[in-house]
């Protein structure tokens, strides 16, 4: 039995949540190089010791990272042109002479460029690469081949049909007929060893920086949504666990019901799965989903953790989520199978929304951390248990979250009463110019064994930094942050905030 090295979320500590494709650099975009490292010598000078992100792998409708091409996959536009260089697979001349915002990732630029740069990292690969390199992708290739192979024929099809998804694709390719698999497999050899090469250029890309940031005493947490995209490898190479008909569309589609925030609900559009069929195969892909995913991180985020005891369908082809129904999850059951085959899991329960007591019997009864976001202690539908003196110690207290404004532009919007709410509680006149670090100063003070804000909020952003409007499918994830931002006051200060809490690692083991 495969046992996973948890890292358990004991003594208190501190962290910032930040995606990568935020990151700083000359490339349009974050990568895994020296902006990656950099960052993390600078959550070491803050005194922090978790870095939070989204999930990891390509992504696909929208540029979400909550809808990706594969949940095993890692995202090839995260690759860093530097360390190519510095392995020899690329030229300097290669990845200069191109300018891109700093601020914002335009991935309509950013993509093509950093797909033409793979292109040359694999000709030089296949011209000049050293046999030690060769040797490394050979036996990537054959250690990842449960999901590897799958994938890499899924993004040459898709490729060669124009980016169409795969329900657009013919028949036989769509029902993966094994005469049809074949020639595809000879046809499209080349571009499916492409496409190997560059989860190899990730993976290699990315051990290295989760070495770098482990051995200077930075954890990482890592995303896992419940709910995987419909146009992704993982539906197409196994229909018969999802609940689809028979042109192979979802019957009914994940989402959330109306509530205070919105009068119709959020339609996400994922196909739900077929858990009895799951249950028949042991729950084998969802016991290889989290494997794959705390090799890459030391604890996950598991998201929508509600959908394990009950998820909202909502009828295929309805515009909106209002007609949906809970239907009962896997519960206790897939939990129990993950933990005897892996061991104890190191997860945080994203238990947002409705959360009723059997969601939360379920979050105990593993003993997972839930969330509690402070903005939602004071702002909209006020819940009580976001505020910090109803705190349990196994919680994780954030500011806000990716789908939330930042706290300086929720607070600029908030109306009058809220204002007044969060003045009275942090006990002094707070505006716009310190109401970022004030709820930190709450989630830090606070028992909960683990405190986070977005970096948006650390450096006291506006709105024009929000990463993710939920319920809005373009123009979203795209905040960047420069490295003049980050100034060395500005993190001494959240040192200084986080050793006074006892956050700091050497105050954490007193306490």
């Amino acid at each position: 039995m495969t046992k996973v090295n948890p890292t358990p979320l004991q003594s208190r500590a501190a962290g910032v949540l930040l995606h990568p494709t935020s990151l700083p650099g000359p490339y349009g975009i974050g990568d895994l190089g020296p902006a990656a490292r950099a960052w993390v010598d600078a959550l070491v000078r803050a005194k922090q010791q978790w870095w939070q992100m989204l999930p990891l792998s390509p992504t696909g409708y929208a540029d979400s990272p909550y809808q990706c091409l594969s949940t095993f996959a890692g995202n090839p536009n995260l690759i860093s042109p530097d360390e190519l260089v510095k392995d020899g697979l690329l030229r300097r001349r290669d990845v200069a002479g191109r300018s891109f915002d700093a601020r914002r990732v335009d991935f309509g630029a950013v993509i093509p460029f950093k797909t033409g740069l793979l292109a040359k990292a694999w000709n030089h690969f296949k011209r000049g690469a050293t046999r030690r390199l060769k040797r490394e992708f050979e036996r990537f290739c054959a250690e990842e081949k449960s999901w590897l192979k799958d994938f890499a024929l899924f993004m040459a099809l898709k490729d060669a049909h124009g980016g169409a998804s795969w329900f657009e694709w013919k028949p036989e390719l769509m029902e993966r007929k094994p005469a049809a698999m074949a020639r595809a497999r000879e046809s499209l050899k080349h571009a499916i060893r492409q496409h190997e090469f560059r989860q190899f250029l990730f993976f290699r890309q990315w051990r290295a920086l989760k070495a770098y940031a482990n051995a200077r005493g930075v954890k990482l947490i890592g995303d896992i949504p419940i709910f995987v995209s419909g146009d992704s490898a993982d539906v197409w190479s196994r229909p018969a666990e999802f609940l689809l008909d028979q042109q192979r569309r979802p019957k009914v589609v994940a989402g959330v019901p109306p509530d205070y925030f919105s009068k119709t609900g959020q339609l996400w559009g994922n196909p739900h799965y077929d858990w009895k069929a799951m249950k028949r195969t042991g729950y084998r892909w969802w016991i290889a989903r989290v494997r794959a995913t705390l090799r890459m991180v030391d604890v996950v985020r598991v998201d929508h953790f509600r959908g394990f005891e009950a998820a909202w369908q909502v009828p295929g082809g309805d515009a909106t989520a209002q007609r949906g129904r809970w239907v009962k999850g896997p519960g206790a059951e897939l939990f129990d199978k993950l933990r005897a085959t892996l061991g104890p899991l190191p997860i945080i329960a994203e238990d947002l929304g409705v959360i009723t007591p059997a969601v939360d019997a379920l979050r105990t009864r593993y003993n997972f951390p839930g969330m509690r976001i402070l903005q939602f202690a004071f702002g909209g539908a006020v819940e009580h248990r976001f505020l910090p003196h109803n705190y349990e110690r196994n919680t994780i207290a954030y500011t806000g979250t990716h789908d939330n404004d930042t706290t300086r532009g929720w607070f600029a919007t908030a109306s009058r009463k809220e204002r007044t709410l969060v003045r009275r509680y942090v006990g002094h006149h707070c505006d716009g110019r310190n109401v970022s670090w004030d709820l930190m100063h709450l989630a830090w003070s606070s028992v909960a064994k683990l405190s986070i804000a977005p970096l948006q909020d650390v450096l006291n952003l506006d709105t024009e930094a929000r990463m993710n409007f939920p319920g809005q499918s373009s123009g979203w994830w795209r905040w960047r942050f420069t490295a003049s931002q980050l100034s060395g006051a500005v993190l001494d200060r959240l040192g200084d905030m986080t050793e006074v809490y006892g956050r700091a690692a050497k105050t954490a083991e007193r306490t």
